[in-house]
């Protein structure tokens, strides 16, 4: 086992993108050179060393490393974007796309995570102890499709378009959710344990949600098809009384969706 710390340098202005910080790409090198990796803050191109101070504590393979990052990283984006195996500990708030595209290994964001976390992700496992920002597992700006594959996790709440474009994977949400999450969702599963606003399965073709709290303004193309106890959805076994719907019949006349709305 092997660990790399990184200790920010206190506050960062401008957001740095950072997407060396990855176990893939960090493991079995010497300190000083994961200090020289460069990171882009605006147009320029800087050695990590700019930004944090670093440890290295043992040489393993990827699978076998661990990166702790001990601190506040808010404005640092793209942490973990595309890694493959190992783990990345993050003792604070992180930025905007943690995770995205990750294929494998373990991200544990200690508190709240910026917009895109998980985005496109492919593998792995992506927990957010705090919230989450805006299009959480979705797809990229021009892209129709988003998470394929892995589990986000999210214990506080989540913003809008919440695995917008999903067509693999879990995303489980602990607390309330906004606008439009599942939107063109083609495949997978969303959880949220409390409540949505408005748009829940939008121009959904495929997969399955399900919500245990209240959807304040339900989607127009879905039609109920009865009830179910304790249903089973996948592999994920809900709890409960839910009223079972499909659709999004907006877009399609024969849609596979299915929505799960808890009885209150």
């Amino acid at each position: 086992m092997a660990e790399i710390v990184l200790l920010p340098k206190g506050k960062i202005g401008i957001n740095v993108e950072a997407e060396v910080i990855r176990p893939d790409l960090m493991a079995g090198k010497p300190k000083a050179e994961i200090e020289g990796m460069r990171v882009w803050q605006g147009p320029v191109q800087l050695p990590l060393k700019e930004f944090f101070d670093v440890d290295v504590r043992g040489a393993a393979a990827p699978e076998e490393t661990t990166i702790i990052i001990d601190g506040d990283v808010s404005r640092v984006k793209h942490i973990g974007h595309g890694m493959k195996a190992g783990k990345i500990e993050i003792r604070g708030p992180a930025g905007m796309h943690v995770g995205a595209e990750m294929a494998g290994g373990i991200i544990i964001v200690e508190k709240d995570a910026g917009a895109w976390a998980g985005m496109e992700m492919k593998g792995g496992l992506l927990q957010v102890k705090g919230n989450a920002g805006d299009h959480t597992g979705s797809a990229y700006r021009g892209s129709w499709r988003g998470m394929t594959g892995g589990q986000i996790v999210i214990e506080g709440n989540a913003r809008s378009q919440v695995g917008a474009g999903l067509a693999g994977g879990q995303i489980v949400v602990s607390g309330n959710v906004e606008n439009f999450c599942g939107m063109r969702q083609g495949g997978g599963l969303i959880v949220v344990k409390g409540d949505a606003i408005r748009g829940v399965g939008a121009e959904m073709a495929g997969g399955n949600i399900a919500v245990y709290g209240i959807i304040r303004q339900f989607s127009p193309g879905f039609v109920e098809m009865g009830r179910e106890e304790n249903p089973k959805v996948g592999d994920f076994p809900l709890e409960g009384m839910f009223v079972k719907y499909t659709g999004d019949y907006a877009i399609s006349k024969n849609p596979k969706g299915l929505l799960y709305s808890k009885e209150v």
